[in-house]
């Protein structure tokens, strides 16, 4: 078996350590893939700005993020899993929310216990869902993939409405319903990821913001005190987007420069060739794939 799912479950079961870069389009994530990244996720934070231009508050609907996700899904070899913010309803929607995604050939799906709309993680006025509901949720996403490698990242929230010993509450009943991984956003330190994953008892996984200026909500904690504190995976959402968006400030300035001016200005260090380009894009690939069926 070589589903995607089939192969982000072998990482869980064999691999002491994930690292997960998030990824919002075509170039991030096969550049991912390139740099040699066994897994990917995507950001719904960053999907919602660059698809829709807007902030991550729930606009993004389940056909947008699924269609998208699909496209990426089948461009890498490598597994992704996806954000499925609240699950997009009650629990019926997150039964059907759940085969869209396994349909996709996504690997697995966040699902939060936030209200819906929901709210950026790292963003304040968060509210969650009753305990029983998102119970009812995991149940509803375990009962609805077909195939049982499929991985339901089971998402709270709840850290920063309701604190850690409601929280340890929540994450022992989203294991009880099924949940394959436990996901706290918003962690505040190494003594609360050390009590969730012992109340855990499965794979935990923790968001951090390498590489971001700003002081992100979660400490930044080295990898190295992360696997001694028992953490699965890391996910890197915002480390991509942020760095596309310096870049592209700096061509920015650069073509500003060359209005400025009337010359030609080369900046080989702020662009990559277009043969770059091409090789990332698998270009080579489809000229052979021509010339094997095309007649003209």
């Amino acid at each position: 078996m070589s589903t995607a799912a089939y192969k982000f479950r072998h990482l869980l079961n064999n691999s002491d350590f994930i690292v997960s870069p998030g990824v919002y389009d075509g170039y991030s994530l096969r550049l991912v893939q390139a740099a040699g990244f066994k897994t990917a996720c995507t950001s719904g934070a960053a999907m919602s700005n660059s698809l829709l231009s807007v902030p991550d508050i729930g606009v993004m609907g389940l056909m947008e993020n699924v269609n998208h996700c699909r496209m990426l899904a089948r461009s890498v070899d490598i597994p992704l899993t996806a954000d499925a913010d609240t699950g997009y309803g009650n629990p019926m929607n997150v039964f059907h929310t759940i085969q869209m995604f396994e349909e996709a050939g996504i690997a697995g799906v966040n699902i939060e216990d936030q209200i819906s709309p929901k709210r950026c993680g790292h963003m304040p006025g968060k509210s969650v869902v009753p305990l029983a509901e998102m119970v009812k949720k995991v149940e509803a996403a375990c009962a609805a993939r077909k195939d049982d490698n499929f991985v339901i990242v089971a998402r709270t929230d709840a850290l920063a409405v309701e604190g850690i010993e409601k929280t340890l509450e929540r994450i022992k009943a989203y294991v009880a319903a099924g949940a394959d991984v436990i996901f706290p956003d918003a962690v505040q330190g190494a003594d609360d990821i050390a009590r969730i994953v012992e109340a855990a008892g499965v794979p935990v996984s923790i968001n951090m913001g390498f590489g971001i200026r700003s002081r992100p909500t979660t400490p930044l904690i080295p990898i190295a005190e992360l696997k001694a504190l028992g953490v699965k995976r890391i996910s890197l959402p915002r480390m991509l987007p942020a760095a596309a968006i310096l870049g592209m400030r700096n061509a920015l300035e650069t073509m500003k420069e060359v209005v400025a001016t009337g010359q030609p200005v080369d900046r080989q260090d702020q662009a990559v060739g277009i043969e770059d380009i091409m090789d990332l894009m698998g270009y080579s690939e489809m000229r052979a794939l021509e010339k094997q069926l095309l007649t003209y």
